[in-house]
C-alpha cells in the first residue's frame, strides 16, 4: 500500500506540470486515500484500483496507465482527456493480504493470508442506495464520480484462480475481439462462462452486460441481477463502466466450449462437495468461535466466515439438478466452461473460509481443539486439487498488469467512439475529438 504512494508521487515530481496526486479522502482506518491524475483535457476516465481487498493488482495496473498517459500523448491532449486514478479503493484490507504479497506466490500460502471483508464491508456496493452509504471509502467514491463526471470508469478486479473477463454496463463493440487478442498475445485464459455472470447477457466471448441493479439478497443478486452499486452510480452522467478481471491463476478449461458427457452428474458432485465442505467448516468453527473472544480483529475475520458459510448450501442446492426449487430460475446451457467455473467457485467459498478460520486461530495463540493441523490438511487437499485437477498455474504479475491495462485502453478508445460523454457544468459541450489507437507495443 505505501509503494503505491512513493511510486505515485516520484511520478508527479517527475512531470509536475502533467501528473498530480491529492488526497480525496481517508479510510475507516485513516489510511490517505489517494488519485493521480495525468493530463488537462476535459474528457474524464476515472479507474478505480484495489476495489476487493485480495485483488492488488488494480494498483500497479493504474501506475502503468499513468506512465503511458504521460508517454503517450494522443491519450491526453490528443483526446481532451484526463486520466484519474484511485489508487486504492480499499486500502485497509488490501493492508490484510500484505503478508503474501512478496511471495512464495503458491496457492497455499495465498489462501492461508487471504482476507476480504463481509459483503456489506465491501465498498463498492450500496446496499442501501448511495444516499445511505456508510462506507467513508464509498462516499469518497461517490463524490469522485459526481465530481468528474467520467464518460469511461474503469474498476480493475482480480480472479484468484479463473480466468479473465469484462462486465459492462453497456456495450462497447469491439471490445470482445481486442480482449481475445490480448489475452492470446499474453498467455492469459478467458472465462467464457463465469459464475458472477451466470444468468447475465453475453456481448461477446468473455464480456458481459451487468443487469440493471434491482433490491435484494446480496449474495442471490452476484449471479441474478446487480445490486445498486458504484458500477452505475455515474450513468445519468453518461458513463460507461467497465469490469476488468485479471486471473492470479489461470484454468485452462475455463475457455472449453465443448459440451460434457453428463452434465448433471458434473453439477451433482460439484454440489456434493460444496454441501459436504460448508459442514466440515461449520464443525470447525463451532469448536473455535467460544475461544475467540470479541475483538475488533476477530469480528472483521468473522464476518465473512459467517457469510460465506451461510451462502455455500444455497449455491450447492441452486447448481444441484436433485435439489433446485421447481420455481427456481433455470441454469444456462452447460459447457466445460460454465462447469469449470462452479467447480472453482464452490471450491473457492470453501478455500476462502478455510483461511479465514486459519488465521483466527492463528492469531488466537492457542488451539485446544486441534484445528490448525485439521485446516492445514484441508488447505492442501483443496490447493492440490486447483493444481493438479483443474491445472491452475500461475500468470507472472507483469502479464496480469500488462493485460489489464491493454483493455482499458481498449475500453478507452472504443467509449469515445461509440458513447457521448456529456459536458461537465461549465465546459464548452464541443464535440470530442478524434479517438486514440490503443497503446502498441
Amino acid at each position: 500500500m505505501d509503494e503505491l504512494g512513493v511510486r505515485a508521487a516520484a511520478l508527479v515530481a517527475r512531470r509536475p506540470g502533467d501528473a498530480r496526486l491529492r488526497r480525496v479522502g481517508t479510510s475507516r482506518a485513516g489510511t490517505p486515500m489517494l488519485l493521480l491524475s495525468v493530463g488537462h483535457g476535459s474528457r474524464q476516465v476515472l479507474v478505480v484500483a484495489g476495489p476487493h481487498a485480495n485483488e492488488p493488482v488494480g494498483g500497479a495496473t493504474a501506475l502503468r496507465l499513468a506512465e503511458r498517459a504521460l508517454a503517450d500523448p494522443r491519450l491526453t491532449e490528443g483526446a481532451d482527456a484526463t486520466w484519474n486514478l484511485l489508487l486504492c479503493l480499499d486500502p485497509d484490507g488490501s493492508r490484510r493480504n500484505e503478508a503474501w504479497l512478496q511471495g512464495p506466490y503458491t496457492l497455499g500460502h495465498y489462501f492461508r493470508h487471504f482476507f476480504r471483508p463481509g459483503f456489506l464491508e465491501q465498498p463498492e456496493w450500496l446496499p442501501d442506495g448511495p444516499d445511505g452509504a456508510a462506507l467513508p471509502e464509498t462516499r469518497v467514491l461517490l463524490a469522485l464520480q459526481d465530481e468528474l463526471r467520467p464518460f469511461l470508469q474503469c474498476s480493475l478486479h482480480g480472479v484468484d484462480v479463473g480466468g479473465a473477463f469484462v462486465e459492462l454496463t453497456r456495450d462497447l463493440p469491439g471490445l470482445s475481439r481486442r480482449i481475445a487478442h490480448s489475452a492470446a498475445r499474453l498467455g492469459i485464459p478467458r472465462e467464457l462462462g463465469p459464475y458472477d455472470t451466470l444468468y447475465w447477457p453475453e456481448l461477446g466471448p468473455a464480456v458481459y452486460r451487468v443487469p440493471p441493479p434491482r433490491r435484494g439478497d446480496l449474495a442471490a443478486a452476484i449471479t441474478e441481477a446487480a445490486v445498486d452499486s458504484t458500477w452505475f452510480h455515474p450513468q445519468p452522467y453518461g458513463t460507461v463502466t467497465a469490469i476488468v478481471e485479471a486471473p492470479m491463476w489461470g484454468v485452462g478449461a475455463v475457455e472449453d466450449r465443448a459440451r460434457p458427457a453428463d452434465a448433471d452428474a458434473v453439477l451433482r458432485s460439484v454440489s456434493r462437495a460444496l454441501r459436504h465442505d460448508t459442514r466440515t467448516l461449520e464443525d470447525v468453527l463451532a469448536r473455535v468461535r467460544p475461544g475467540l473472544g470479541g475483538s475488533p480483529d476477530v469480528t472483521c475475520l468473522l464476518a465473512p466466515v459467517d457469510d460465506y458459510l451461510l451462502v455455500g448450501p444455497g449455491l450447492a442446492d441452486s447448481w444441484d439438478p436433485d435439489a433446485r426449487d421447481t420455481g427456481a430460475r433455470a441454469l444456462p446451457p452447460l459447457d466445460t466452461a460454465r462447469l469449470t467455473a462452479l467447480r472453482l467457485a464452490g471450491r473457492r467459498v470453501a478455500l476462502r473460509t478455510a483461511g479465514l478460520l486459519h488465521q483466527l486461530v492463528t492469531a488466537s495463540g492457542q488451539d485446544p481443539c486441534g484445528a490448525l493441523p485439521e485446516l492445514d490438511r484441508l488447505i492442501d487437499a483443496w490447493c492440490a486439487d486447483y493444481r493438479d485437477g483443474c491445472g491452475a498455474r500461475w500468470i507472472p504479475v507483469a502479464r496480469q498488469v500488462e493485460y489489464q491495462a491493454r483493455v482499458v485502453l481498449s475500453a478507452f478508445e472504443l467509449a469515445g467512439r461509440h458513447t457521448g460523454a456529456r459536458p461537465r457544468s461549465g465546459d464548452s459541450g464541443r464535440p470530442a475529438q478524434a479517438t486514440v489507437p490503443t497503446h502498441r507495443e
